[in-house]
């Protein structure tokens, strides 16, 4: 394979990762119409339509779909090689890519990362916040952070927050109408706020006491799928909420929420920062999993 090749393969993948002529040239700092000729060679080449084009978006057909499979794991290597000779210089550099859920992107990604962006000006940094459970190989993303237990066993794991706790909250509004629960099965007789991740499912609360799991399905007035969006609802009186604590330390310290059943929810394994075992390390990212790992 000759060079023009290569670069031509590695334009058709920038196109069909952006679905988009025009960011896929912006990324690759050059021409759009310079873009779209070099894609059209690589066609007539093989022989075979590797991008649809409509007006909204572009989409890799069939043909093209097979070819990022076998594109994508040599294009990563090359990458990330690449980057790994570049940090053989004094200074790590490239990008690094994360998806995160809103509460660890705020309390724990941001004030560890702005730091290492003021000292190391090659690097860069991007952070996604997202609640739902994204794949990040398929969307190519060198990291993710999730709470410890829903990390698959094929992804390394690092800690990068404490233990966490859930709470269920109510206002001393709403308790004094409804009552206070004293088991999770009284929620079934309460009002509660459902929080629904992503396009999943609407969350079913999880409680444990010594030693045995319990979950409950609830029902209520509202769901939404910010937390803190629920954390506001239940101070206004709507109902309970079942959220980390963290979520409630203001509102807990003012009395505008009051936890219940605090000894039916146990501390669980917090927050991890994880990626594939078969990541060939850059400078920089080893450089942001230092920084973020948690050390007690």
């Amino acid at each position: 394979m000759n060079r023009d090749n290569l670069g031509e393969l590695a334009m058709f993948a920038a196109v069909a990762d952006e679905e988009s002529f025009t960011r896929a040239a912006r990324r690759l700092e050059m021409s759009q119409s310079a873009l779209s000729q070099a894609v059209r060679r690589l066609e007539a080449r093989l022989g075979v339509r590797l991008l649809a084009r409509t007006t909204r978006r572009v989409a890799p057909t069939q043909a093209g779909a097979r070819l990022l499979q076998t594109l994508r794991p040599a294009l990563d290597e090359i990458e990330a090689g690449l980057s790994d000779i570049s940090s053989l210089g004094e200074e790590p550099s490239g990008r690094v890519r994360i998806v995160s859920s809103d509460l660890a992107a705020e309390q724990i990604l941001w004030p560890r990362l702005a730091p290492l962006l003021a000292a190391h000006p090659r690097l860069s940094i991007e952070v996604i916040a997202e609640n739902g459970f994204s794949d990040i190989v398929a969307e190519r993303f060198d990291a993710g952070v999730r709470l410890g237990e829903s990390i698959d066993q094929d992804m390394i794991a690092v800690q990068i927050g404490p233990d966490q706790r859930l709470a269920v909250a109510g206002s001393p509004d709403y308790l004094a109408r409804a009552g206070t629960p004293a088991t999770p099965r009284d929620l079934t007789r309460h009002a509660c706020i459902n929080i629904r991740l992503g396009a999943g499912p609407v969350y079913a609360w999880e409680f444990e006491r010594n030693g045995r799991p319990l979950r409950v399905r609830v029902e209520g007035p509202l769901t939404v799928n910010r937390p803190r969006t629920a954390v506001d609802a239940a101070e206004r009186g709507l109902g309970l909420v079942c959220l980390p604590d963290v979520y409630f330390e203001d509102a807990f310290r003012s009395g505008r929420l009051e936890r219940v059943l605090a000894d039916w929810c146990p501390p669980y394994p917090g927050f991890h920062l994880y990626y594939p075992s078969r990541r060939q390390h850059t400078a920089a990212f080893s450089l942001i999993v230092e920084a973020l790992r948690y050390r007690g």
